[in-house]
């Protein structure tokens, strides 16, 4: 039985054909600090390192930083002091997690540099390292948690469910502007966040989750503080932005210049995911979120990857954005068999977070493995130019 399916129709694979890539970046931090910073690592790297090679790395770092954390903090208890029945996280934990941080990013912001380095860019590196970007959004953010952990210092399990949401919208909203305009407008946030978790984690080796345990007046802690961060970035600086370089490509016309019903199009799936996945970690008859916050934030980052991935595909082949993602059929049962067999709750989310590991793997793999054959290259060497 052949199991790799080709996911990409013909008309995806000519629209990667005539691809051009877009992007403007005009983060003060990453404009005058990373990128020289960069230029200077990526000479270090040799030339014979494929991009995407870096690309996977930084994206393994993240992983990696996952599965840590969860073996020490599985159920981010560590850092409460009211249950002693879990053990601190070890200080070093944290180090390692500001180094694997790092190196993701570092590693992130130089693929692009080697592939022009080695002339060998190409729309597989892009769709390979944003689609690779999409899942570490899971990743990166709920090991934060871990600082703060489950106490009256920080937030409570579904707010950090809301706030991982949070997250995800940004990073969909970005490749849904680009899905109209043309244009990635690389967010300022991107660069801020990563050098924040960096510089958390280390204040964290440093002195202690302890440190985090501090009150302000209204009632803020730590915890809303860093909640409070991201909504804001939200409002302020990530949606206005979005929502303006959209309406400027209608007005100049530079754009795409679909109707509102297909402009809207790849907002759609993540509605409905949202939708789905809410109302089981609200409704759910045994307090999942509760129970196994980190399995719920790993199963709907990982849905919410394949979604994205979607998109991604569409607008950089310039085609027609899926409105229901297949992914999402298999959510809304399981989660429908929840209410029919409540005492089965948190099995059928173990049961849905392997299908969905499963299926994002096979999918992104079966997509960079057509893509390598359609433009004759691997995705791990580059290729020679005598061939």
């Amino acid at each position: 039985m052949k199991l790799e399916l080709e996911y990409l129709s013909q008309e995806h694979l000519s629209g990667f054909e005539n691809y051009k890539y877009s992007s403007l970046d005009t983060s003060p931090l990453s404009v005058y600090i990373m990128h020289p910073f960069w230029n200077k690592v990526v000479q270090l790297c040799p030339r014979w390192v494929a991009p995407n090679l870096l690309t996977f790395a930084g994206f393994l770092f993240t992983v990696w930083n996952f599965i840590m954390f969860s073996i020490y903090d599985y159920y981010y208890y560590a850092s409460s002091d009211d249950h002693p029945e879990y053990q601190n996280i070890p200080r070093w934990v944290f180090a390692a997690g500001a180094f694997n941080v790092f190196m993701a990013y570092t590693l992130d912001g130089i693929d692009g540099k080697q592939a022009r380095r080695t002339e060998s860019s190409g729309p597989l590196g892009e769709l390979f390292d944003h689609g690779l970007d999409s899942w570490t959004t899971v990743y990166i953010t709920s090991c934060m948690f871990s600082v703060f952990g489950r106490t009256e210092h920080s937030v409570s399990t579904l707010r950090m469910y809301f706030i991982l949401w949070n997250v995800f919208i940004n990073f969909h909203l970005s490749h849904w502007e680009k899905y109209n305009t043309g244009v990635l407008f690389l967010p300022w946030s991107y660069d801020a966040s990563m050098l924040g978790t960096v510089i958390v984690f280390i204040i964290t080796y440093i002195g202690g989750h302890e440190f985090w345990k501090f009150d302000l007046p209204w009632g803020i802690n730590a915890g809303s503080m860093f909640e409070m961060f991201l909504y804001l970035n939200a409002i302020v600086s990530s949606l206005p932005v979005v929502l303006w370089n959209i309406y400027k490509s209608y007005r100049d016309e530079t754009g795409k210049m679909r109707s509102f019903s297909e402009a809207i199009r790849p907002l759609v799936p993540l509605a409905v995911l949202f939708t789905i996945c809410t109302v089981w970690v609200i409704y759910s008859p045994t307090q999942i979120i509760e129970a196994d916050p980190r399995i719920v934030f790993f199963t709907v980052g990982t849905m919410y990857s394949n979604i994205c991935c979607r998109l991604i595909v569409a607008q950089m082949s310039n085609t027609r954005c899926e409105i229901f993602s297949w992914i999402l059929f298999p959510a809304a049962g399981t989660a429908l068999l929840v209410f029919i067999f409540p005492s089965l709750d948190l099995k059928l989310m173990y049961l849905l977070a392997i299908g969905a590991l499963l299926a994002h793997i096979h999918y992104g793999t079966c997509v960079v493995r057509q893509m390598c054959r359609h433009f004759r290259i691997n995705t791990f060497r580059i290729k020679n130019r005598a061939d």
